[in-house]
């Protein structure tokens, strides 16, 4: 039975304007069916150390084919690599963490984990939906009305997180369902992308189409000034390749 789609998928990375120092990681295993973006914090080296400890926890786990199975196998290596963040941060004596957002797909559906506000993106018939809700103080003050959405965009405490990987021995993963359409393009991106251009911006650079579209939205980030690092992973269901055969086989 043939794939349902073909996909493409690229991904880049880039310190960016400011940082001495790349903390984040990504990892790209459509093999697998899984795409990660993890961004580290905690310092150069800690920060670092967290997001490749996600990055390769899910990189050596066995993923297997059902879209639950995946999910839970996905999730399972995520708590590992909190586990093994959290105790080498108490071995250290510093605080690490990460923020994650991986995406799954298995024939005709798809699914998001995620923790803290490293983001998923689906565009689809030229608009780009959020899939995922960002994991800080700030979004938790604006679920309970205590801020207005225009209090929130240069509020001082719009990147304290409220949910990582590593930072406490219990993870709480949120995780979304969903069809694959053809011509669906999902977006992962550390916040690095995210805080500088907006989604108008994200969706029109999108819209562009081409290989060079991961290039294209860090090169916009770093035209804004790129204060962070900044991670982007684009995963495309093509239409598969239908190959047409005249006369008959013998």
């Amino acid at each position: 039975m043939s794939a349902p789609f073909r996909i493409e998928d690229s991904a880049a990375t880039h310190v960016g304007n400011v940082r001495s120092e790349n903390e984040d990681s990504h990892l790209s295993a459509p093999q697998s069916g899984v795409w990660l973006v993890a961004d580290g914090m905690g310092g150069h080296a800690n920060g670092r150390y967290a997001s490749a400890t996600i990055a390769e926890a899910l990189e050596h786990a066995t993923i297997p084919d059902g879209i639950e199975d995946a999910c839970d196998a996905v999730a399972g290596a995520i708590h590992a690599a909190n586990a093994t963040i959290f105790g080498k941060s108490v071995e250290v004596g510093k605080q690490m963490g990460s923020t994650f957002v991986s995406l799954i797909m298995r024939g005709t559906e798809f699914a998001v984990l995620w923790a803290g506000d490293s983001r998923a993106y689906l565009y689809r018939d030229g608009h780009l939906y959020l899939l995922t809700r960002d994991h800080t103080q700030v979004e938790a003050m604006l679920e309970r009305g205590l801020l207005t959405l225009e209090q929130a965009v240069d509020h001082p405490m719009k990147h304290v997180l409220a949910r990582a990987v590593g930072v406490q021995t219990h993870l709480q993963i949120d995780a979304i369902r969903d069809t694959v359409a053809a011509r669906d393009l999902f977006l992962l991106c550390s916040d690095g992308l995210h805080s500088v251009i907006d989604d108008h911006e994200i969706a029109a650079i999108l819209a562009e189409d081409g290989s060079d579209a991961c290039d294209r939205l860090i090169d916009a980030c770093l035209q804004r000034g790129a204060p962070d690092n900044v991670t982007v992973a684009l995963v495309a269901a093509r239409e598969p390749t239908v190959l047409a055969l005249n006369g008959a086989f013998e």
